[in-house]
């Protein structure tokens, strides 16, 4: 028999919705999962009991009496903890914002709230999210649960670990260098990094207003074990806010019934090495959707290396201003994942930082002039499987180079990618990126949709 916390969020949602089930029972199930796991993976870092098992009460209220019901009514979701969730604090992961309560939910939280989602827990995060593993001063090390010596990923790493255990049918992160994507990697789940502009980002508590790197690459998106549930999410938290005012009202573009695209393949990116493994399941996945009548061949997109390099350098050029500030909060691994950066990335400069936009617009400009004849773009997400523990601190460089860097260009481009699992490398999950230029959020999770019929997942999973 199925359990409860077994279901999509979909399913779910459904269940409730038809009666097979309740709210509570699937609330209650979730908690006894993570009471289960969660002592080995350390991926929930504070329940919400009290205000979740209220909510869903008054969800099956709802159910009983008929009322209009949103589309995830009743179903239990985790919330980063960067992510503003009224009633429970803001702690960005550092012993300092421990206490930092928001006065008001996101927007994301907002609106999946009044989708009828209800937030269970919190999840764990590296210190700022300033980095690919998720080990925080203030919570300690998230575990994989494909594997408890490798990463989980970061910075959503508590979202992806809870999400593929299941402790969580659907999550919210973000990302700003594939914290939304890195995650997905390791622990064989699904997500969306959305276009910037597309889903609203802001916080009610300072600073409120993001510097020039987190506006241009930095975006809020959803994860779930199935890619229709990331969808489903996606769709309930795109769309302007008036607390984000780069928010956008776009019309998305989705794939067309019967539609048939040239999809370009970069199975191994430039700039340093890829597992062979990870290399043919990018093939795989390719071959894949050549059966379902795409023409697939092989070719590289304009100026990949640079966007990797810029990326840095924009980044840099933020953390450079903030990091009098960031070293009082932050804990002593952070704070050598930054001096590692600085060591190896490339020099900022006044003239770098204004030549940098001007690039920026370029690489932009050739992209989407790729994307005209490859409208679709597959590569890795991670060039490498999920590393050890550590390994970011004691081989920052190499992480970058050889694991890292396909992630890279969709932030600093600003273009959305999809991220679906499909087969393994070294036994542990691999995740392949579906990207696209801006606004074709859905087309990418169509995509996406269509790899994941040819290998549904098998999860979720008892940590290992």
């Amino acid at each position: 028999m199925t359990e409860l916390w077994q279901h999509s969020a979909l399913e779910l949602a459904d269940m409730i919705r038809s009666g097979a089930t309740t709210s509570r029972a699937v609330v209650e199930a979730h908690y006894a999962r993570i009471d289960a796991v969660n002592g080995s993976l350390n991926a929930v870092v504070r329940r919400l009991d009290d205000d979740a098992l209220a909510a869903a009460d008054a969800a099956d209220a709802a159910v009983e009496r008929g009322d209009q019901l949103g589309r995830f009514h009743g179903v239990p979701i985790t919330v980063k903890e960067n992510i503003d969730l009224t009633g429970s604090p803001t702690t960005q992961a550092v012993p300092a914002f421990a206490e930092a309560i928001p006065p008001v939910d996101a927007p994301v939280t907002e609106r999946m709230k009044a989708a009828g989602a209800i937030p269970i827990a919190r999840t764990n995060l590296p210190d700022f999210g300033l980095r690919v593993s998720t080990d925080s001063s203030l919570h300690g090390l998230t575990r994989n649960p494909q594997h408890p010596d490798r990463t989980a990923g970061g910075s959503s790493g508590g979202e992806a670990s809870s999400i593929a255990s299941g402790m969580s049918p659907l999550g919210l992160g973000n990302d700003i260098g594939g914290s939304l994507r890195n995650p997905a990697h390791c622990c064989g789940i699904a997500s969306i990094k959305p276009s910037i502009g597309v889903v609203p980002g802001a916080s009610s508590l300072p600073p409120e207003d993001p510097t020039l790197s987190f506006q241009q690459m930095a975006v809020e998106g959803t994860m779930a074990r199935r890619v229709a549930d990331v969808r489903a999410a996606f769709e309930v938290v795109a769309g302007p806010h008036h607390r984000d005012p780069t928010s956008l009202p776009v019309n998305l573009t989705a794939l067309g019934d019967g539609e048939r695209l040239q999809i370009a393949i970069l199975a191994d990116p430039p700039g340093g090495n890829t597992h062979p493994e990870i290399a043919a399941a990018v093939r795989s996945a390719g071959d894949v959707l050549a059966d379902a009548g795409h023409d697939v061949v092989e070719v590289e997109p304009p100026m990949y290396e640079e966007t990797i390099d810029f990326w840095a350098a924009l980044l840099m050029q933020d953390i450079a201003v903030m990091r009098p500030m960031l070293d009082m909060v932050l804990g002593d691994d952070a704070k050598v994942i930054l001096d590692s950066l600085f060591e190896t990335g490339p020099e900022v400069t006044m003239e770098s930082m204004v030549l940098l936009q001007s690039e920026r617009h370029k690489a932009m400009r050739l992209w989407t002039e790729f994307f005209i004849d490859h409208p679709i773009l597959l590569t890795p997400t991670w060039a490498m499987p999920a590393f050890e523990h550590g390994a970011d601190l004691t081989h920052g460089e190499e992480v970058i180079r050889d694991t890292l860097r396909p992630v890279t260009p969709v932030n600093f481009l600003g273009l959305p990618a999809a991220i679906v699992p499909h087969g393994v490398a070294d036994g542990l999950p691999v995740g392949v990126q579906v990207i696209g230029d801006r606004f074709t959020d859905l087309r990418c999770l169509d995509i996406a949709a269509q790899i994941e019929a040819a290998a549904p997942p098998l999860l979720p999973i008892d940590p290992r």
